[in-house]
């Protein structure tokens, strides 16, 4: 079965990057179609991006697109969120999944962005 683990996250400045991973434990991605979601506090949970099993397919949420870019590496089971020109919207713990979820939702990792 597969374990979701989402790293990378941290505080940041407005205007910096950082990047995101999400790795696969116990399995693979597949064919699956991967993605990226956030909640911030009293928020409910919403889309960010989303990425086909090739990675020529790709899609996001117009809060975030220009500025953010999803990736993934199978061969590593590991799906990547790049964020630039981060502001404080962008504060948030951000989850990955399948889309439309279907997995056991990980810890998350959480983005703190500074104004």
């Amino acid at each position: 079965q597969v374990q979701l683990v989402e790293s990378g996250g941290g505080l940041v400045q407005a205007g910096g990057s950082l990047r995101l991973s999400c790795a696969a434990s116990g399995g693979t991605f597949g064919y699956n179609t991967m993605a990226w979601f956030r909640q911030a506090p009293g928020k409910e949970r919403e889309f960010v991006a989303a990425i086909n099993w090739s990675g020529r397919g790709t899609s996001y949420a117009n809060s975030v697109k220009g500025r953010f870019t999803i990736s993934r590496d199978n061969a590593k089971n590991t799906v990547y969120l790049q964020m630039n020109s981060v502001n404080p919207e962008d504060t948030a713990v951000y989850y990955c999944n399948k889309n439309p979820p279907s997995l056991g939702w990980g810890q998350g990792t959480q983005v703190t962005v500074s104004s």
